[in-house]
């Protein structure tokens, strides 16, 4: 059977409450699909009134981050609990910004994975590679050491009903795009690896994005590759194109 393909917009921090129901509205008639989960992840303060906006559509929508633990005194933080209560479906875990900025490593983001899955969020869990690391020839020696560690514990049916998203962190917000062969190799490696760790039936459930300058111009290319299940989109997701890039 065929993986469903998934093409998710990272909003990251852009858009205020008002900005975002304009954009979901003008948005609406270019992302229908019925072959396609369309997905937008956006900031905390956009969650509920986004929620309400995209109501009887076909859009779900995710959070692009979460805190591992269930209440308590973390001020700023958002639980697991608190975005499925506000209508999320999905939750960003471990994007390239998140590990530099606020250095997050693969510890904190096994308890996020394990606690999204436990609160019955899907998780995108996002890998990839510095310039530096590609260059030095490491790029799958260090997206396996990141697979690994972030889904350590975590059961072969619930890895089954996630997403990974490739994102080569030089290619995030610069315009370079890996090539689709490019792409495919990393993505294949990342089956492979869960293939490894658990079953070939889990490695060709589970959905594996790729994400890093995702346009509508190289959209339909990177998609047609073999083990891409969609796109996990950065600016291109905050406009008109977000919708050739579902509808590819």
């Amino acid at each position: 059977m065929a993986r469903r393909k998934i093409v998710a917009g990272n909003w990251k921090m852009n858009m205020t409450p008002s900005q975002a129901v304009k954009l979901v509205e003008e948005l609406k008639p270019l992302v229908v699909s019925d072959s396609v989960d369309v997905v937008y992840c956006v900031p905390a303060i956009d969650i509920v009134p986004v929620v309400e906006a995209v109501k009887g559509t076909n859009v779900q929508i995710g959070a692009e981050n979460m805190y591992f633990e269930e209440k308590g005194a973390y001020t700023g933080e958002i639980s697991a609990e608190m975005l499925v209560d506000a209508g999320v479906k999905y939750v960003v875990i471990g994007h390239s910004e998140r590990r530099d900025y606020f250095k997050e490593d693969d510890a904190l983001l096994n308890k996020k994975v394990k606690k999204a899955i436990e609160a019955g969020l899907t998780p995108i869990l996002c890998c990839g590679e510095s310039l530096e690391q590609r260059e030095m020839g490491v790029t799958l020696d260090w997206i396996r050491l990141q697979i690994k560690s972030d889904l350590a514990g975590v059961a072969a049916a619930d890895v089954a009903n996630m997403v990974i998203a490739y994102e080569p962190i030089w290619a995030i917000g610069t315009g370079k795009t890996a090539t689709s062969d490019q792409a495919q190799e990393v993505c294949g490696a990342i089956r492979e690896c869960i293939k490894e760790i658990y079953d070939e039936a889990t490695a060709e459930a589970v959905r594996i994005q790729y994400g890093g300058s995702v346009n509508a111009g190289n959209a339909a290319e990177l998609f047609a590759k073999p083990d891409i299940d969609g796109g996990l989109v950065g600016g291109a997701s905050l406009k008109a194109d977000f919708g050739k890039i579902v509808n590819y």
